[in-house]
């Protein structure tokens, strides 16, 4: 008898044994319903071995085995498993993460066939004006055109009812279509239109330098400014690519990015593109996931987590905007997708382009320590000019909601000819707190220690923490007074605002709250480049990729405060938001201007970014680093805890420290700090700690943590707070 070890997607460092029943054949790699607990749950077989050195008499059998082959590649479980050891996440928690939620929840490994409407032989020899309902005459007729996926229904403006009147009455009928298997490669082109276009001299070099090197590991850095023409580098790398019958995955950080690529993508390519991301229904993210697997779609463009994406012949991976932090994860498994896509094209033996206007400091200490090699692009592409950049100093100046004299004539200027006018503001709502006039009291989330956001058109409170809401008051809850005043300003105020300044101007505000319903982002992109005059107002949604020929005023109305925060990545943030809205600007053949409200005109990083532009800034800040003794110089591991009380995480966090500093694997470039409140001390109710552990040695540093973490699992303390363990952390 045989032992099979399985991975459950428990919050346990550990995975469980199994006896193997007769006449069953799992894999590794592949899914199994076994007995755990009082339930039946779904694991991931690890191993199979014999029970010579087990003693089987509490084993329990396996019920079912679900795959007859692997759902990994062998690429891609290698990473896997290197990622458990490496991010130190349970084994069954980073494999199911891995996994489309269908198969997750036992799911069958394949395209779910589609229903479709068929018509008949009686149908086919029914003339649809017989019929006395032109509903169903209606239908009938598009029936005899062709078959209609139960999906298209409400799309071709029918009804179910009537399609089962005209089932009832012979005349159609609802049959299951298995989707046949597709194979791009012999009929794969790039479309006409594209065949002539030209590259300047950088896009060229670029272009001949990955070529040079597509059929081995390699990684590019592509630093372009902005409106340099990076997406046609990355597009005419991959017509070689795709042409040799190899796929790719290009990985894009956010959700709003994701329609406009896809679109330039199919346009280029005569071959299946296909899209994932968050948004998709489960049945759909299912289905690229095995289209992609068995090699049926060239190219997937996703965020995150499409890099566990498996692939029958993947040639490429192309990382767009590699410094943006939604890149890496924040809850549960704090995996970094770039530095995962990294690892899985030298695995993979393939090229890798991370492409940026603002390299990340770790990429590009990685170019000065000779592992990646960077490719610049300085020129913007097509007709594009250079923008002119100016700070305004608005001390002593008055604010008509946030919004200077200088600023509104500038707007004026170009609204005149018909341009548009970009206003960022990363605040979404009507103003950050709501203040009592009469006693001073402000709306505070409890659960969060943190104001609440005013949300006028929905009159409601909203802590943008945790997500708690509470309808707006109408009067103070301490004193009684009606006089409740929004202090702050944010995107809705600045839209109500706006629109009465300018009455005959659209004004299009995108943010998380104007975008939440599925198409709406997309009709606002089309309704700007419609073109004419318009004011854009927007959060870090609007800020990077996205292509406005008619945006040549761009201003930032509040940034000073990311000029002294408390965390040492702020500025680089600041640095990179500044550039990528700036590149909104003059990306046509119009001349582009970029405004910069501030109080602190003087500034050295305002200064710096504005006469010596992002590289200069960046090999400024890493000099800092590298003498502060902080990333990318050094690694950190953070531990995190919290609680209800305020005492059991300081407590937990503190014997980790313990530990750690007794431990006899500890050397002297180890640094410890903390326990100390985190960042964000309350959220939700519950109290935040952290420990902060810092080394120059990635390795020594991983060692010493997996030596030491059985202890700290086997703490006592640790039974009564939430505990996490972040590599690489971004917020510390």
């Amino acid at each position: 008898m045989l032992i099979v070890n399985v991975a459950l997607p428990v919050p346990i460092a550990r995975t469980f044994d199994y006896l193997l029943p007769d006449n069953t054949a799992p894999v590794v790699g592949g899914r199994v319903l076994v007995p755990f607990g009082h339930r039946q749950a779904i694991g991931i077989v690890i191993s199979i071995k014999e029970h010579k050195e087990l003693t089987i008499s509490k084993l329990k059998t396996i019920s079912k085995v679900i795959d007859n082959q692997s759902l990994f590649s062998n690429s891609l479980w290698r990473i896997l498993n290197w990622a458990i050891r490496y991010y130190h996440y349970p084994v069954g928690r980073v494999l199911f993460h891995a996994l489309p939620i269908l198969l997750r929840q036992g799911k069958p490994a394949e395209i779910t066939p589609l229903w479709q409407w068929v018509a008949t032989e009686q149908g086919h020899s029914t003339l649809p004006k017989s019929l006395k309902v032109p509903k169903q005459q209606q239908a009938l007729l598009i029936l005899l055109q062709g078959p209609v996926y139960c999906n298209q229904v409400k799309k071709l403006q029918l009804i179910n009812t009537t399609l089962e009147e005209l089932r009832n009455k012979g005349l159609c009928d609802l049959r299951l279509q298995k989707k046949k298997s597709y194979d791009w490669r012999p009929k794969f082109s790039v479309n006409n239109e594209w065949r002539h276009l030209y590259l300047n001299t950088e896009q060229s070099l670029a272009v001949n330098s990955i070529r040079s090197e597509d059929d081995r590991f390699f990684v590019w850095l592509l630093a372009g400014i902005t409106s340099s023409g990076k997406t046609e580098v990355y597009l005419t790398v991959l017509e070689h690519i795709l042409a040799k019958g190899k796929q790719a995955l290009v990985l894009v950080p956010e959700i709003n990015l994701t329609p406009q690529t896809i679109v330039r993508f199919r346009k280029r390519f005569n071959a299946p593109v296909e899209v994932l991301h968050s948004e998709l229904k489960s049945s759909e993210k299912l289905n690229v996931w095995l289209q992609a697997k068995s090699g049926e779609c060239a190219i997937v463009i996703g965020t995150r987590s499409a890099i566990f994406t498996p692939f029958a012949k993947l040639g490429m991976i192309i990382i767009d905007e590699e410094h943006d932090s939604s890149y890496k994860q924040h809850e549960g498994w704090r995996y970094h997708a770039r530095n995962l896509a990294i690892c899985r094209a030298k695995e993979e033996n393939i090229p890798i382009i991370l492409g940026t206007a603002t390299p990340s400091m770790e990429t590009l200490y990685n170019v000065q320590q000779k592992k990646y090699r960077q490719l610049t692009l300085s020129k913007r592409a097509g007709k594009a000019k250079p923008t002119e950049q100016q700070l305004l100093d608005i001390k002593g100046l008055p604010l008509i909601h946030g919004l200077s004299a200088p600023l509104l004539e500038k707007m004026r200027v170009h609204l005149q000819v018909d341009n548009q006018v970009m206003l960022f503001l990363n605040r979404r709502g009507f103003a950050p707190s709501l203040l009592c006039h009469g006693c001073g009291w402000s709306a505070e989330c409890k659960h969060c220690d943190h104001s609440y956001t005013l949300h006028q058109q929905q009159r409601q409170l909203l802590c943008h923490y945790c997500n708690s809401q509470r309808t707006l008051p109408h009067q103070c809850y301490q004193c009684g007074s009606t006089k409740l005043i929004p202090i702050g300003l944010g995107t809705e105020q600045l839209e109500t605002a706006l629109k009465n300044i300018f009455p005959k101007v659209p004004v299009t505000r995108i943010d998380r709250d104007t975008t939440k319903r599925k198409g709406t982002l997309e009709i606002y992109l089309a309704k700007i480049q419609h073109g004419g005059a318009r004011i854009l107002i927007g959060t870090q949604m609007l800020a990077k990729g996205h292509h406005f020929p008619d945006v040549t005023l761009v201003s930032l109305l509040d940034v000073d405060g990311a000029l002294f925060s408390s965390d040492f990545r702020a500025t680089e943030h600041f640095a990179q938001l500044y550039t990528q809205v700036a590149g909104r600007a003059g990306r046509a053949d119009k001349c582009g201007e970029v405004l910069l409200q501030t109080h602190h005109p003087d500034h050295p990083l305002l200064q710096t970014l504005l006469n010596n532009g992002y590289m200069d800034y960046a090999n400024q800040i890493l000099k800092e680093r590298s003498q502060a003794g902080l990333p990318p110089f050094k690694t950190h591991i953070l531990f995190r805890a919290d609680d209800h009380d305020n005492q059991q995480a300081g407590l937990f966090l503190d014997k980790i420290r313990q530990v750690l500093e007794s431990s006899p694997l500890r050397d002297n470039s180890l640094w410890l700090m903390g326990p100390i409140p985190a960042l964000v001390p309350k959220r939700g109710g519950r109290f935040r700690w952290q420990l902060l552990l810092s080394h120059p040695l990635r390795p020594q540093l991983q060692r010493f943590i997996t030596a030491n973490l059985p202890l700290i699992n086997n703490l006592y303390q640790n039974r009564k707070v939430k505990w996490s363990l972040d590599v690489d952390p971004l917020d510390c």
